[in-house]
């Protein structure tokens, strides 16, 4: 269904950030109304009594378990690709089969016109992600003779204002690490085919079956500070987002932006230019926007109050290993692009993610 919507449904065209090795991918800026017709379908089955959601929650260990083995015989294919018919320059072995399997050996291969990135990490994973949590709240209601309750209630409609959010933002995430720098392997495919359905809506799996009583004053206290961290990491990825797009003529926060151009050299020996942004959030910190982000994912897990302690806030434990991980790698990457461009940056920026912490 997600791989028709992918290629069929209607959408503009959009031009992504060009490649290390000058390859320019182009997208269907489609996600949106993905998103809205897969979240319509299945209210409207459900409303209908085709389909009962809460058997997603009865099954979750069977569809994880098929998950892995499809995974692992998807990456298995891409490796095979990467040999014989990589899609474009991007791609390369690392000379040994077990890395070339793990980390990949396309940035961003193409399957029969489907871009297997934007298939694996967005139209599997992340709408994985919406769909399951919504049956996950129908097994709360089952649960509690028909009524959501309110702490589940407040996990489910935070995160779908994220998804949402992630969604009407698409086209910026292929302009980011995960699509750019990453290639196609069992690290990224594995992680957004079983990885993000399972541990990413762990709080909700949990809530489904054990959601304490809350109060209205304490779930609206979390839903508002929820919603004001999703808006902050959604502002912050916007303003580079726009940034990038107009080549930095652009207001951010009522003024033009202050911005270093940079000059960095293509794999192929060409130099080209690119601007880095230096000003909003963005003069805050190197990589702000990974702060909301963490702190709306605690809210996630917060209508669970004590109860617990991996069900509903291992999610936020990760999360937060692997944006401060992925802040050095990132860090470190545009080091050795930039050099003292970004040694310039870093000089007007010195905190990478949280000031006068980290």
């Amino acid at each position: 269904f997600e791989l028709i919507l992918q290629k069929y449904m209607p959408g503009k065209e959009f031009k992504a950030t060009i490649t290390p090795t000058g390859n320019v991918p182009i997208y269907k800026a489609n996600g949106m109304a993905s998103y809205v017709t897969t979240i319509v379908t299945l209210l409207t089955l459900t409303y209908m009594d085709i389909i009962r959601p809460a058997i997603v929650y009865d099954k979750m260990g069977e569809i994880l378990s098929s998950m892995n083995v499809f995974a692992f015989l998807f990456c298995f294919m891409l490796l095979i690709k990467g040999h014989i018919a990589p899609t474009n320059s991007d791609a390369g072995s690392n000379g040994n089969i077990v890395i070339d399997f793990y980390w990949g050996m396309e940035l961003m291969p193409r399957i029969l016109g489907w871009d297997v990135k934007m298939f694996t990490n967005c139209r599997s994973g992340m709408m994985f992600w919406a769909v399951g949590i919504i049956c996950f709240a129908h097994k709360n209601m089952e649960l509690n003779d028909g009524i959501l309750n309110i702490g589940m209630a407040v996990n489910v409609s935070l995160q779908l204002i994220y998804i949402t959010k992630f969604f009407h933002w698409e086209m910026g995430y292929m302009c980011s690490m995960d699509i750019q720098h990453d290639r196609a392997g069992y690290y990224i495919c594995w992680g957004c085919l079983v990885w993000v359905p399972s541990v990413y809506t762990s709080h909700s799996f949990y809530l489904a079956g054990n959601a304490p009583e809350i109060s209205t004053l304490t779930a609206a206290l979390i839903f508002v500070f929820g919603v004001a961290m999703v808006w902050m990491n959604y502002d912050s990825d916007n303003q580079r987002y726009v940034f990038r797009q107009s080549g930095g003529k652009c207001k951010i926060w009522g003024r033009t932006p202050n911005k270093i151009v940079a000059e960095y050299t293509t794999s192929s020996g060409e130099i080209k230019k690119s601007l880095l942004l230096l000003d909003g959030w963005w003069k805050v910190s190197r990589h702000f926007h990974y702060m909301p982000e963490i702190l709306g994912s605690l809210c996630w897990g917060l209508p669970a109050l004590n109860t617990a302690v991996v069900g509903p806030y291992f999610y936020t434990t990760f999360l937060t290993i692997l944006l401060i991980d992925r802040a050095f790698r990132d860090d470190d990457r545009c080091r050795k692009k930039y050099g003292v461009y970004w040694e310039k940056y870093c000089e007007e920026v010195p905190y990478m993610i949280v000031p006068f912490l980290l």
